[in-house]
């Protein structure tokens, strides 16, 4: 019964195993109820055989009555027999029920006993001769025939009741069968097709994702423990989607802020890197922005100071004074709200010092202050180092361009201190030994005329220096005015083509950012010093000035169509061309002074330049 309690499946088998033992026993008996009357038939025709064998007795007793005969008297005898046979018969006896005390029983015994017993005797004794008298024996054998008549009619009533029964248990059968399948269709309507119901909707509204509703299914079954897990389930995957919406709304807050931030840091680091040297100016109101977006604050910056290892604060958010070694009072970044934040105060609020750092350098440190109930989540310590990594980059491309142009700055002044040594230094030098000559002279009261030389040397030597100061001036100013070798080459040539009367041709085929400013500055002062000597002395009507690129090699080339030189092996190396020659060691070329073969001189300098060097030097 148990069993039959707790599981649905237990109790639709035992309705089918007792619909099919029903069907079973109703078979069975049916089986047995045709089998028991199977000899009924037969048994009702031999008794009604009987009635006439009866009358086929009286009979024959009343014509050998009237005329004896022995073929009378063998024919009373053969249908007194026959009636005995038929009496005895097994058709007969096994129709007969076998309890004892049953009326048809009793009705044959007393049939049975009344012609053996009474009436056989009697009709041997009458057709033997004997004293019995015939009439009176024929009345009681008519009188036999209505205790057959009650045989016939209890055998059929015996017949009958047989078939009653059949049909009654039948009936009964049919009676349990729909009881049991009545009962079976209730549970199965209740236990089965209800909860099945409420689990089909249950997973149509979880797959709705609807997880509050229940089954609320009551039993111990199967359907009632699946309707109790699926309930527990719907209530945890209602939780976990809860839980698993929160923390996807929370990821796309986070995502949002965090494209927020990284907007802020794009807009930070055009500032950053736009603003000059100004990083208090340009990196404070993105950190202001940061803080309002991530919730945290104050923030300082402190840039590291690698001579005596120190933390120089130059920025700091909400504060209520300058650094410092603020650089500019004019500036307000880091005065701008009128409530400072006190957090750094009191014991809610906790510090981050994150380094400032480009590799292994450490250039700096970044303050963040945050409130400790809060926290820091993943995502804003990210954003955070992402902020160091920029002011990182900041500061270190500030320091390289301050060193940048600290080294362009010496290196201007070293080409400049060179350029005078070379030339007025030289010149001035010839002069002062021309003076002291010339003072020697005076000292011994030397004519006039043995002076004179003198004097037109140091006016040679004036005309010279002042005009090597005029040429350093006018290339230093094109080096200063023009954005490059270029511009500079091309007002170089606009002025000679003026002073020789014929227009100077330029061709410049060299990409950006080639040369270093001591390379341009050789470079223009050999074309310069070149066009000089064709303005002197080619008595030129064409001249040509063409630097080119290629194979890693600057080539510079000044051209003109005059005179040329008398000998091209040994060219006259005045000083003009010294100082070529040593522009050209210098840069670690080559220098060529030679003929045409059109005619006119060619000078050429041709050397690799610093950049191209360093390219061609790397490993392939």
């Amino acid at each position: 019964m148990k069993l039959l309690q707790r599981s649905l499946v237990a109790r639709i088998i035992g309705s089918l195993l007792a619909i099919s033992a029903m069907a079973l026993v109703s078979i069975a008996v049916t089986a047995w109820i045709a089998g028991s009357s199977r000899g009924d038939a037969a048994a009702i025709n031999l008794a009604g055989s009987l009635r006439m064998n009866t009358y086929q007795v009286v009979a024959a007793l009343q014509r050998y009555d009237r005329a004896p005969s022995a073929e009378r008297r063998d024919r009373v005898e053969t249908l007194a027999e026959r009636f005995a046979e038929r009496l005895d018969s097994p058709d007969l006896t096994g129709a007969l029920p076998g309890a004892e005390g049953h009326r048809l029983l009793t009705q044959y015994h007393r049939l049975e006993a009344r012609w053996a017993g009474e009436l056989a005797p009697r009709v041997v004794e009458a057709v033997a001769g004997g004293d019995a008298a015939i009439p009176p024996l024929t009345r009681e054998l008519e009188g036999l025939v209505d205790e057959i008549d009650r045989l016939v009619s209890l055998l059929e009533q015996n017949s009958e009741a047989k078939i009653q029964l059949l049909g009654a248990l039948q009936i009964l059968f049919l009676a349990l069968t729909v009881v049991v399948v009545a009962i079976a269709l209730y549970d199965i309507r209740y236990n089965l097709v209800r909860p099945l119901h409420q689990l089909v909707v249950q997973a149509r509204e979880a797959g709705r994702r609807n997880f509050g509703y229940r089954t609320r299914l009551s039993g111990s079954d199967e359907l009632a423990l699946l309707g109790r897990t699926l309930d527990t389930m719907a209530t945890e995957l209602g939780a976990s989607y809860a839980e698993l919406e929160a923390r996807v709304s929370h990821k796309q807050r986070q995502l949002a802020r965090s494209n927020e931030a990284m907007q802020i840091l794009h807009d930070g680091s055009r500032a950053l890197y736009g603003g000059g040297n100004d990083l208090c100016a340009s990196a404070a109101p993105m950190l202001r922005r940061l803080e309002d977006l991530l919730g945290i604050g104050p923030m300082g910056l402190a840039l590291h100071d690698p001579y005596d290892q120190r933390e120089v604060p130059i920025l700091a958010t909400h504060s209520r004074s300058r650094p410092t070694y603020c650089r500019d009072h004019d500036c307000h970044a880091c005065l701008l709200d009128p409530e400072p934040l006190s957090l750094a105060e009191n014991d809610e609020a906790e510090c981050l010092l994150l380094p400032v750092s480009v590799g292994d350098t450490l250039l700096g440190t970044l303050e963040v202050w945050y409130p400790r109930d809060t926290g820091l989540d993943d995502s804003t310590r990210r954003l955070l180092y992402t902020l160091t990594d920029q002011l990182a980059t900041a500061v270190y491309l500030q320091r390289r361009i301050e060193e940048e142009q600290q080294v362009t700055l010496m290196n201007e002044r070293t080409i400049i201190a060179r350029e005078l040594h070379d030339s007025l230094a030289q010149s001035l030098s010839y002069l002062k030994m021309q003076v002291a000559r010339l003072e020697r002279m005076q000292a011994k009261e030397l004519p006039r005329e043995t002076q004179a030389p003198v004097f037109d040397e140091l006016r040679t030597g004036l005309d010279s220096a002042y005009r090597q100061l005029r040429e350093l001036l006018t290339t230093f100013r094109l080096r200063l005015d023009g954005p490059g070798l270029q511009s500079a080459l091309r007002q170089t040539t606009l002025e000679f083509s003026e002073r020789l009367g014929f227009p100077v041709e330029l061709f410049f085929d060299v990409p950006p950012h080639l040369l270093n400013p001591n390379e341009e500055i050789h470079v223009l002062q050999v074309v310069r010093e070149a066009l000089a000597n064709v303005h002197k002395h080619a008595r030129a009507h064409w001249a040509a000035v063409t630097v080119r690129f290629a194979e890693a090699r600057l080539e510079v080339m000044v051209e003109d169509d005059g005179i040329g030189l008398e000998d091209d092996t040994s060219p006259p190396m005045h000083y003009g061309l010294v100082i070529m020659r040593d522009r050209a060691d210098t840069l670690g070329g080559d220098f060529q002074v030679r003929n045409r073969q059109a005619g006119g001189t060619l000078v050429s300098v041709g050397f690799t330049p610093q950049t191209a060097r360093l390219i061609t030097q790397q490993p392939a």
